[in-house]
């Protein structure tokens, strides 16, 4: 198979399916789903930093000179700015709960209640699909690293995006949205997962040089979406029967991480 055709099946799963595994959890009842959306988002956490720290940045420091360590390392941290910024723009924060402060849900201002519903689902699609972008990116740059690296920065992406996802779908149906157009406009900014592949893939072409600093950057995006958005959640749960499954989740992602990339390899 061709290094564009495994792009694209993978931002595929990481995106349009994810949205479909997401939209599946919408037909089971609410406790249900509220009861098992935390421990989702704990595994997710796993994933997320087992890919960055024992897949995407030994890949882009293997090799590396001095100079170019720590022109990486320095990556890394822009990145975390970077999107540090892109959260202040409202472009980046993921919907994990049906009441989402960062999307404009504002329950006291009753006369303008509709007008900010609606400004938080517009909001919540715009959003998802620059972060759809970005990880279909991502996974490009990985995948045009080593494929055993594209398809474990696809499986963290897949972990995150099935949890947001159902955060997203919440904040839609609070928004007004019916089911039917919240599943369809998640599916559409999925398939911006598809474009930021093929972006990758065409831009980065025969530019081996600049992807060791990409997979920073794609690093950096993993810890922070699970240590600044993730965790913070978890931690509104603070007795102990919770914070052990938490943790055991968390551990849970990680070791999924590392024998699938051991396997792969």
């Amino acid at each position: 198979m061709s290094l564009l055709a495994w792009i694209t099946l993978f931002c595929v799963i990481g995106g349009v399916l994810s949205v479909v595994a997401a939209g599946a959890f919408l037909v089971l009842p609410q406790a249900w789903r509220t009861r098992a959306l935390p421990h989702m988002v704990s595994f997710a956490v796993g994933a997320l930093l087992g890919a960055a720290f024992l897949g995407l940045l030994p890949h882009a420091l293997a090799g590396a000179g001095p100079e170019q360590l720590h022109l990486i390392s320095a990556w890394v941290l822009l990145g975390i700015l970077i999107f540090f910024l892109l959260e202040k723009l409202v472009l980046w924060r993921h919907c994990h709960t049906t009441h989402c402060e960062v999307h404009g849900h504002e329950e006291h201002a009753v006369p303008h209640k509709n007008h900010a519903h609606t400004t938080s689902g517009a909001l919540v699609i715009f959003g998802d699909a620059v972060h759809n972008y970005i990880d279909g990116m991502l996974i490009g740059a990985a995948f045009m690293t080593d494929i055993h690296l594209g398809v474990v920065t696809s499986l963290a992406v897949a972990a995150h995006e099935i949890p947001q996802e159902l955060g997203n779908f919440a904040v839609l149906l609070e928004s007004g949205y019916r089911r039917a157009r919240a599943f369809s406009v998640s599916v559409a900014s999925s398939f911006a997962t598809v474009a930021g592949g093929l972006t990758a893939y065409f831009a980065l072409a025969g530019v081996a040089a600049v992807l060791p600093y990409v997979l920073a950057v794609a690093a950096s995006s993993f810890i922070y979406v699970a240590v600044a958005d993730l965790i913070p959640g978890l931690h509104q749960r603070a007795e102990l029967r919770a914070t052990v499954q938490q943790t055991v989740l968390i551990a849970s992602g990680v070791v999924v991480i590392f024998v699938a990339h051991t396997l792969l390899h």
